[in-house]
């Protein structure tokens, strides 16, 4: 698949197993485009397929769990320090 299919694929994916509105995947896939996450993808045509893309949904969501997870716990110790 091309490169623009396998991004859209991820983001179908994003939507379909984790019920995120088409906005947010899309913002995450961007995002992650921006990092360069996706720039073995764009040079190997073996690594766009259905089965990477769900591979990649999942990272990418999980990953996105995890910064928010630890933003919201560094929150938390910042205001256990003021109090």
């Amino acid at each position: 698949m091309t490169y623009e299919a396998f991004l859209d694929e991820v983001t179908t994916l994003l939507t379909e197993i984790y019920e995120l509105d088409d906005a947010a995947a899309i913002k995450l896939v961007v995002d992650a485009q921006d990092d360069d996450y996706f720039v073995a993808h764009d040079d190997h045509e073996e690594m766009r397929t259905v089965e990477q893309a769900k591979k990649e949904a999942t990272a990418l969501f999980e990953g996105k769990q995890n910064k928010v997870r630890t933003q919201e716990r560094q929150q938390l110790r910042t205001r256990h320090k003021k109090a």
